[in-house]
């Protein structure tokens, strides 16, 4: 904490455990602590997941089907019944004068417990008809103590997440509480700020979420304190930037040497726009005298690839050292199998690092890190090894970035001195999650893909599982042609217990009762090492008609002459993944077709099938499933340090986020430790929030 901080006791009290509030003994206490609650503060931030508002009630008679309300009445009537076994249904009649509505839950028999008929509730949730009559299914109910009361009738009800032993009527109480126990804090942003941003002080803030007059004081704020989660995040990051970049002296890398004036000339291709302004922002990067922190981002087939090769010419006219890193060894053996030769011909020497590389050829490999006779290396996290050293490495790819932890990125970087980095990754993000995730990388994006392969280059059409001839007789007409085909499954094999084929039945099947007349190979992540190199090596020498496979052939397999791929039970994959998968065929000159089992049984799952079907801009998608599929764990082991967020949303905050982050930006431009009289509050506010990861975002 910084010395003489302004919030005084009264941040203190904060810290404190939870018992000190007021009607906390150690039985609330602890029901409190499985929903996380331990200090006040945990308490004062456990905001409402929604709010029932009395003051906008309609009358029974009034609700319209398919149209979200709010009614109070009286209990009526309560039925649980058995259909079937294992099936319950709860049945709970509200009436009010004007009419009727059932509240019906399936296998939950304790809410026909909870209540008793002649009480008075409010439901809240979707009306539908049912028979004739008004039903909602699961609502939220809420028991309404005195409902005459003016005051209740025209108030709007916070609804925090309760727990046994803790009813949503208690979680009111004690929050009000915390509120008057803790709740009188200094506001960490500057009012300047807060004007500029249109927000409320933290104090009126925080009542007002918990308690307030409206919906909209509730939205303004629940604005105010997602902003302010968001700042702070950015203000983590952009303090961590500042360290590794700003404060550092970097390598002013050679613009215009052999290499680089070279590289155009040895590409098969043209570069595209997108490519080429990419590798001007890092060649602008490379050549200014603090470290690079960019991430390239790249929808499927867009060229990533060439833009990597293009740094590491930079890397080897300026006499210096670079490392490649890619997540699986099927990638980096295809890095080293496809950017080598191009190597070879600038000039510049490469080695391929990996778990399975021979321990003679490791030694040699070592032994040429170290003495700089080898320029570029390749691999996995085997680069990572305490006993791999370079003379002087200056430059650090790391592909897929996501699928690698903080600590790891920055323990290859770690090998040399101030080394610029550059992040990439084929799956498309969307703006906000990579501004949330990632706001301390500057973005080069790739859009665009070379050559003629325009959008209708790879089609995708959803079958359902019923079509599986057709798209049998698919597979033997492109090989027939001299083409060759994946076979995509979402399991392994039976032993995952899951209605989903699995790939090692799944390959058996195809190969004695489907395919006996063609050449069908298996490839899974849990092969060895080295028999999926010779999978995939087999099936890029066309040995193979047909590849079934894991989702291990995701990212960067690329063979050229594969223009067909089937994806069994298509619904159990992530739009994104999809797109990632289809990515695999129309890699070359010929198109690409992709065929997805799939019988999607809820409406969700159809829009996203349609969705894959529709589209094949990977960014569009990533938008949409994002939206889809909900956030869930963003800030999990692989973004290690990063705080959570409470009430912000990478689904609909994006211009709270960018907001944030120009702020963030500013803020740290001027005031780099957060040190100054304005600033110090957010300084402890950054500390506070990263907690244990601070120290790792202090240390760069």
């Amino acid at each position: 904490m910084h010395g003489g901080d302004a919030r005084g006791s009264t941040i203190e009290r904060w810290t404190h455990p939870v018992t000190e509030v007021r009607f906390i003994d150690g039985r609330k206490a602890e029901a409190l602590s499985r929903l996380g609650i331990r200090t006040v503060e945990d308490l004062v931030r456990h905001f409402p997941f929604r709010y029932l508002d009395l003051s906008a009630t309609a009358s029974l008679a009034e609700v319209r089907p398919g149209t979200e309300a709010t009614v109070m009445g009286t209990v009526h009537d309560i039925k649980i019944k058995r259909p079937r076994p294992r099936l319950t249904i709860t049945e709970i009649a509200l009436v009010d004068g004007t009419g009727a509505v059932i509240g019906v839950w399936f296998n939950q028999p304790y809410m026909g417990q909870r209540f008793r008929i002649g009480e008075r509730l409010a439901f809240a949730g979707k009306i539908e008809m049912e028979y004739g009559l008004k039903q909602m299914r699961s609502p939220f109910v809420e028991r309404l103590e005195d409902d005459t009361d003016p005051e209740t009738l025209g108030r709007v009800v916070p609804i925090h997440r309760a727990t046994e032993g803790l009813s949503t009527n208690w979680m009111r109480r004690l929050v009000t509480e915390a509120l008057r126990y803790g709740g009188d804090v200094p506001d960490p942003l500057p009012a300047e700020l807060r004007t500029a941003r249109n927000l409320m002080s933290l104090r009126h803030a925080l009542q007002a979420i918990h308690f307030p007059a409206d919906a909209n004081q509730a939205a303004e704020a629940r604005r105010r304190l997602a902003y302010e989660e968001l700042l702070v995040m950015q203000l983590g990051l952009q303090m961590r930037r500042h360290r590794e970049v700003t404060e550092r002296p970097g390598h002013s890398h050679v613009l215009n040497g052999l290499a680089s004036t070279r590289f155009n000339s040895v590409l098969p291709f043209e570069l595209t726009t997108d490519q080429q302004r990419s590798i001007e922002e890092i060649m602008a990067d490379m050549v200014a005298p603090c470290p690079m922190n960019r991430m390239l981002l790249g929808d499927v087939g867009t060229g990533k690839t060439a833009v990597a090769t293009a740094a590491l010419a930079i890397v080897a006219d300026s006499n210096t050292q670079a490392a490649m890193m890619a997540p699986t060894e099927v990638l980096a053996t295809q890095y080293a199998g496809k950017v080598g030769p191009l190597l070879d011909q600038l000039g510049i020497s490469w080695r391929l690092l990996t778990g399975s590389t021979a321990a003679s050829e490791r030694r040699t490999i070592l032994a040429g890190l170290a003495d700089g006779t080898v320029t570029i290396a390749f691999g996995t996290h085997a680069l990572m090894q305490e006993d791999v050293t370079f003379r002087d490495l200056t430059l650090v790819i790391v592909d897929e970035q996501h699928r690698f932890g903080v600590t790891q990125r920055l323990a290859l970087r770690s090998k040399g001195e101030a080394v610029d980095l550059l992040v990439m990754t084929a799956t498309p993000i969307p703006r906000s999650l990579s501004l949330t995730l990632y706001g301390d990388l500057d973005t080069s994006y790739l859009r665009q893909r070379p050559g003629d392969r325009g959008p209708d280059h790879v089609t995708t059409e959803v079958v359902s599982r019923a079509g599986r001839a057709a798209a049998y007789d698919r597979v033997r007409d492109a090989v027939r042609a001299g083409q060759q085909a994946y076979v995509v499954c979402a399991l392994v094999d039976e032993s995952d217990a899951a209605q989903a084929r699995a790939a090692t039945t799944e390959a058996k099947r195809l190969q004695s009762q489907v395919f006996p007349d063609l050449r069908v190979g298996l490839l899974t992540g849990q092969m060895r090492p080295v028999d999926k190199q010779s999978v995939m090596q087999s099936f890029r020498d066309g040995a193979l008609d047909v590849l079934v496979a894991t989702t291990v052939i995701e990212v960067g397999v690329d063979v050229s002459n594969a223009t067909l791929m089937i994806v069994e039970d298509a619904e159990r994959f992530g739009l994104a993944q999809l797109h990632q998968l289809r990515g695999r065929v129309g890699r070359g000159e010929l198109p690409g077709h992709v065929v997805l089992f799939a019988d999607p049984r809820t409406e969700v799952g159809r829009e996203r099938m349609r969705a894959i079907a529709s589209t094949s801009d990977g960014f569009a998608l990533a938008e949409q499933d994002l939206r889809l599929r909900g956030e869930g764990d963003l800030f999990g082991e692989r973004q290690s340090g990063l705080p959570s967020l409470r009430l912000a949303s990478v689904i609909t905050d994006l211009e709270l986020i960018a907001a944030a982050r120009a702020d963030a930006l500013a803020i740290v431009g001027h005031d780099p430790g957060l040190g100054s009289a304005d600033n110090a509050l957010l300084g402890w506010e950054v500390s506070h929030t990263f907690g244990a990861g601070w120290e790792w975002v202090s240390a760069g």
